[in-house]
């Protein structure tokens, strides 16, 4: 009896024993052309195993990889794409590097931070007051989003002043979009995370119709 321990290692183990066994034999093959059609038939197989590749952009670049991998990249044939190298599938990527400037307020977010920072850029007071109303509103909802208990209009106003680097400064914080009319646009209630959809009609439906069936 044969056991898998004894036999060779398989390299992509989703294709299957056979598979591999036919890659083994297409090596064999001392005919060029023949060797070449063993290729063709073997990448249709491996194609029709695996009909998710078909969801891949250009699954059959990727399937033609595969062929080279599992003949540990030995089989000598001629290939449609450039023959892949071993050195340069094993080569990992490069480390990513994450930013490591600190937010003063997280709840604002970085780019509430970037764009208040650039305030002082603004030409026109025209430009200046629309910035001002836009983003202390916006602060107001970001702010509404972490904590929609409570939210004092004077703390949007001074985190305002402080990000703009003073450039932006509100004469009268009362003046800003109110806080029930922030969380409906949100979804939200006082109190609550989210809007409860009112199911008191489906649920007399349910009642009348288990009544008729116990009449019945």
């Amino acid at each position: 009896m044969e056991y898998n321990t004894t036999r060779d290692k398989m390299l992509l183990p989703e294709y299957g024993r056979n598979v591999q066994n036919m890659i083994s034999f297409a090596m064999k093959i001392e005919n060029r052309a023949e060797r070449n059609r063993a290729a063709q038939a073997i990448i249709e197989v491996m194609g029709q195993l695996n009909p998710h590749l078909r969801d891949v952009d250009d699954f059959r670049h990727k399937l033609w990889t595969h062929l080279f991998v599992m003949s540990d990249f030995k089989l000598d044939v001629d290939s449609p794409y450039e023959i892949p190298k071993l050195e340069k599938l094993q080569e990992k990527p490069n480390i990513l590097e994450y930013p490591k400037s600190s937010i003063k307020y997280g709840h604002y977010g970085k780019y509430t931070e970037k764009i208040l920072a650039t305030a002082k850029e603004t030409k026109t007071p025209e430009e200046k007051e629309f910035l001002k109303t836009s983003m202390s509103n916006f602060m107001k909802k970001l702010y509404l989003s972490h904590n929609n208990d409570a939210v004092e209009n004077h703390v949007i106003a001074e985190n305002l002043k402080e990000l703009s680097r003073g450039e932006l400064v509100l004469d009268n914080p009362d003046e800003l979009t109110s806080t029930n009319t922030l969380l409906r646009s949100m979804g939200m209630n006082n109190g609550q995370k989210r809007t409860i959809p009112n199911n008191n009609k489906n649920n007399s439906y349910k009642q009348k119709q288990k009544k008729k069936f116990k009449k019945i």
